[in-house]
């Protein structure tokens, strides 16, 4: 349109030409349908252009990680984006921040098939995960708990490499051996161990808790210490029942290919092929008869 309106200006400060290019004489009208034709298929074919740029610009395969369920609200946003709604199967990579609503509740996946259930009002980050099944040296995980409670179920990273998972909270950070394991955020932190072995570091040391243990942690500088389930807050014994209720599937590459929201070679290769033919439809109908008005819808 910017070009069709530099063109119009032209013409009508062409005072030698005004009466043949007279608005709604027949060479005036030709003329705007031929530009309107030219910037329309430009248009389409940069639009496309575009599209397939954005696809190239992400690695095949790219899904660290899914949303493999999601229930009420729930909202992510990468570095300065805005929050954006999400739902099942759209991807999780480093430095997603994921926030759930009042009576929201998610399941999140990773490649290695490591689990993260998030329960409501929770505030939940992604730092860093790298995983390559052949090769357990750049194995990393690394996670945040800003708010609310959530459940960490090892996958094949954990199993392979115990020093390569990490959870910060706000008064310790969590370390896993083989584990599945919550935290509840109600300053103090609690934690729940249901299979393997946890422990939480911070500047006052270092404690374990293995399976069936319950654990409180009052500030960054406490040590942790075991506590009975009695001791519980109802919330956070609630909300331990509720997140160890939830069934967690195994095994790893979950989060892999198109089925989960990655990219695959053939959708790429459908894409150049998209463009390809805007392209030659663009150049024919350029050259052609200028006359010819073509309206395309796009969806």
């Amino acid at each position: 349109m910017i070009l069709l309106n530099v063109a119009m200006n032209h013409i009508a400060d062409d005072t030698g030409s005004r009466s043949v290019w007279q608005r709604g004489s027949p060479i005036a009208e030709l003329g705007i349908a031929f530009l309107r034709e030219i910037v329309m298929r430009r248009s389409l074919l940069v639009a496309l252009c575009f599209s397939v740029w954005t696809l190239l610009a992400a690695p095949l395969g790219f899904a660290n990680g899914v949303f493999q369920s999601v229930r009420g609200e729930v909202t992510a946003t990468v570095g300065t984006a805005a929050p954006v709604s999400v739902g099942p199967n759209q991807q999780v990579v480093p430095g997603t921040i994921v926030t759930t609503g009042p009576g929201a509740q998610t399941v999140i996946r990773f490649d290695d098939g490591h689990t993260v259930v998030l329960s409501e009002n929770t505030e939940f980050r992604v730092t860093q995960y790298s995983f390559d099944k052949d090769k357990p040296q750049s194995d990393n995980i690394a996670l945040q708990i800003l708010k609310g409670a959530m459940r960490s179920v090892s996958g094949l990273i954990a199993s392979r490499n115990h020093g390569a998972f990490s959870l910060v909270a706000p008064q310790a950070t969590i370390g896993i051996r083989g584990t599945d394991f919550m935290v509840a955020l109600v300053n103090p932190a609690y934690l729940s161990v249901l299979q393997g072995t946890i422990s939480a570091t911070n500047p006052a040391g270092s404690a374990s808790f293995s399976a069936g243990a319950n654990a409180m942690v009052a500030s960054p500088t406490s040590l942790a210490v075991a506590i009975p389930a009695s001791a519980l807050p109802p919330s956070v014994a609630s909300t331990f029942n509720n997140l160890s209720s939830v069934a967690i599937g195994t095994g790893a590459g979950a989060a892999t290919g198109a089925a989960s929201g990655g990219i695959t070679a053939g959708m790429v290769a459908a894409g150049v092929a998209v463009v390809g033919v805007a392209a030659a439809a663009s150049s024919s109908n350029g050259s052609g008869n200028a006359a010819t008005t073509t309206t395309t819808t796009t969806q």
